[in-house]
């Protein structure tokens, strides 16, 4: 298993070993000594699944606010997608930017957001199946989220706004100029 800190020094990239032969793979896709290292302490309470059946679904940008904010480890189990994080943490010296990875059920790579990150991904194929593992439990009372396209954050989506697939909730949700101080840099 390969860990990688990307742009965002706080976002990890986790790429498992396939080990392949004539009867398909096997992966090791979470070894918590080995994440621990990187990631430091994190304990996972929720496992959630998701399937997208269409093409430029777009998913997010969700995050719960404290105190019941999660952590995520995001992979793709079946299809591709571009997985989104953006930060959200006033002080930061990376407040408002995002990264960006695509994640596929062949490449098995997955993204870890600590608290803090807005998350969102857009579906690259048909019948995506997303899965993650959560540092919280779900709590709507602490469900909130960013417009997918605020034109502050720049995500270069792979899907034109007219084509865009979203929920009723997610066409609604606030810029990040409207978002109140809701995680602090350092803390």
């Amino acid at each position: 298993m390969q860990i990688d800190r990307l742009k965002i020094a706080d976002i990890l990239l986790v790429r498992p070993k396939k080990l392949g032969d004539g009867r398909g793979y096997f992966m090791e896709t979470f070894r918590e000594n080995l994440f621990q290292l990187e990631a430091g302490p994190v304990h996972f309470v929720q496992d959630n699944q998701s399937l997208s059946a269409e093409v430029g679904t777009v998913r997010g940008l969700h995050f719960q606010m404290p105190p019941k904010a999660q952590g995520k480890l995001v992979s793709c189990v079946a299809g591709a997608l571009l997985d989104v994080a953006v930060d959200i943490r006033h002080g930061s010296p990376t407040y408002g930017q995002h990264v960006a990875t695509e994640l596929t059920g062949d490449n098995g790579h997955q993204l870890w957001l600590p608290p803090g990150f807005a998350h969102g991904f857009c579906t690259l194929m048909p019948d995506t199946i997303v899965s993650y593992k959560v540092t919280d439990y779900y709590s709507f009372e602490h469900d909130r989220g960013l417009s997918w396209d605020d034109p502050a954050i720049g995500i270069d989506w792979p899907v034109e706004a007219r084509s865009v697939i979203l929920s009723e909730k997610d066409k609604h949700q606030p810029q990040l100029a409207d978002l109140p101080v809701l995680f602090t840099y350092g803390e």
